[in-house]
């Protein structure tokens, strides 16, 4: 806790950076003019100056807008973020805390935002490792060791992971297939194949490798994977809302629970 001298000299005072609205004039958004210098600039770009105040040329936005669109956009309600979604929708609840509770749950460790986070660190040290002279093979093996995981590599349901395909064919066609990071990343799978672990890359590592050789730093890639499953999520949420009967979103009946607790009981009055 701070003393109460830098909370009064922080009163009704905060000190920024990043912008803000003058009333019935203009915004300022890190340093320009919202209305004058932002102002055809995509959303996507917009999003990714708010996360790293830098600026990014259309194809580099139009790597970032794919990379959304092929990797996380679907509109299963199946999937555990999205059952949330379809869960508060089929409740009736509205749309903002449909979304945002979506959203929440999708920091998932295993699958979701922590495990992106994890798979960029993961690159970025990989390749810190391989520009020192070290061997990705034994860094491999030691991640295994220590973590039994590498973030990036490996699927909970299946081995295979369609997404891997679509995704290299949009890197390749805006010419971005030749990225230092992304090569180490086929090369960790690679080794991960020869050691007969079975395990290989998944869509997360992929995309962290990519966002990593476009200066992405893990925390600036977090912030922008955060809204990613956001276009699967309304697909699912309107459904479910839509849906005549409340509250039938995957019932499932009380004899189908494994109940491992103390068995039933009766009150004593």
């Amino acid at each position: 806790m701070r003393g109460p001298k830098q909370l009064l000299d922080c009163e009704d005072k905060w000190v920024t950076e990043m912008g803000a609205w003058i009333a019935g004039e203009r915004v300022v958004f890190r340093g320009k003019d919202l209305f004058k210098e932002l102002h055809s600039m995509r959303w996507m770009g917009l999003l990714l100056y708010g996360i790293t105040g830098r600026e990014f040329n259309d194809k580099q936005i139009r790597l970032f807008e794919g990379l959304w669109v092929l990797s996380v956009s679907y509109p299963d309600a199946r999937i555990w973020n999205n059952r949330v979604a379809a869960l508060t929708g089929s409740a009736k609840a509205t749309g903002s805390l449909g979304i945002s509770a979506a959203t929440a749950v999708s920091e998932a460790k295993v699958y979701g935002k922590q495990a992106d986070l994890a798979a960029i660190e993961f690159i970025k040290r990989a390749k810190r490792h391989k520009d020192q002279g070290g061997d990705l093979t034994e860094l491999v093996k030691a991640e295994l060791h220590t973590k039994r995981a590498i973030g990036g590599f490996g699927r909970p349901i299946i081995m295979k992971d369609e997404r891997i395909a679509p995704v290299m064919r949009l890197v390749k066609d805006l010419e971005y297939h030749q990225g230092e990071c992304l090569k180490i990343a086929f090369e960790i799978e690679q080794i991960l194949i020869s050691e007969r672990f079975r395990m290989r890359m998944n869509v997360g590592g992929l995309v962290a490798a990519i966002a990593s050789d476009q200066n992405l730093s893990a925390l600036e890639y977090y912030y922008y994977v955060l809204l990613a499953f956001t276009a699967g999520h309304f697909p699912c949420f309107i459904e479910a809302q839509d849906y005549k009967m409340e509250g039938t979103f995957f019932p499932l009946r009380c004899e189908r629970v494994s109940y491992q607790g103390k068995p039933h009981r009766k009150w004593e009055i």
